[in-house]
């Protein structure tokens, strides 16, 4: 099945683990540290268990990588791999602030060729495939997003409300932004897409299933996300860790 083939299905799993998660997130919830000294609370399974079940049944004979089943010491990919993020910010889950998404992103020969990134507390999904397509939707009415050239007034960044240091201070200067949003998860990636923000570079640490569906979204919208030199920015690395990257608009 091709990416656009897979985009609805996907996006209906994104929005049933969404609905799993706000089941949870209205009541009271335990959370408790993952090896890595993450958290982790009942909506992040429930999540990952809708997912995983969901994209079985779908590609059968496609390899599943998800945050929650990943042990110390992974296997490597296949050449075709899904690659989840159940739910992505779970410490934004944790203090109630509403900034957690669904991340589900297919990636190919090392490329993310489809990503979905559902926000359970507004009910809005955003969906991007390769090579030339990018859709929002928002309570199930559906509309086109697209990437933006900088406006000659400055840049709008975005920026993690977490991780923010001292060299993604200095590209931010050095591209005379003139307003930065503190947005947590992978909203920072819709921002982006669709022209609400120019730029957000990321130099903390960060894995694959927390940037692959933003990156396919952003592509997809008109955008570029690089490795830190400019180099690609590859998924199925051994340890599925992310160097530093930046994430731009239309140029």
């Amino acid at each position: 099945m091709t990416p656009a083939d897979l985009a609805e299905p996907v996006r209906r799993l994104a929005e049933r683990a969404g609905d799993a998660i706000l089941a949870i997130y209205g009541q009271p919830f335990d959370t408790v540290a993952k090896a890595d000294g993450s958290p982790v609370t009942a909506a992040d399974l429930a999540a990952d268990r809708i997912i995983c079940a969901g994209l079985a049944e779908l590609t059968p004979d496609v390899q599943i990588v998800s945050e929650e089943r990943v042990g110390s010491a992974p296997p490597a990919p296949a050449a075709r791999f899904w690659l989840v993020d159940p739910l992505d910010g779970t410490r934004e889950f944790v203090v109630r602030n509403g900034e957690f998404t669904v991340n589900i992103a297919l990636i190919e020969n090392g490329v993310p060729l489809l990503g979905c990134i559902h926000i359970p507390v507004t009910a809005e999904t955003y969906l991007g495939w390769l090579p030339d397509q990018a859709r929002g939707w928002r309570r199930g009415t559906g509309c086109a997003i697209t990437a933006r050239m900088p406006p000659s007034s400055g840049m709008v960044a975005v920026a993690s409300r977490h991780n923010r240091d001292a060299e993604t201070d200095r590209i931010l200067a050095e591209n005379q932004v003139q307003d930065v949003l503190s947005v947590g998860s992978a909203l920072k990636f819709c921002r982006v897409a669709e022209g609400a923000a120019d730029i957000y570079p990321r130099f903390g640490p960060t894995c694959e299933w927390d940037t692959a569906a933003g990156h396919a979204l952003v592509v997809a919208a008109g955008g570029s996300v690089t490795a830190w030199d400019g180099g690609p920015l590859t998924y199925g690395k051994p340890g599925f860790r992310n160097p530093g990257f930046i994430v731009r608009g239309r140029r």
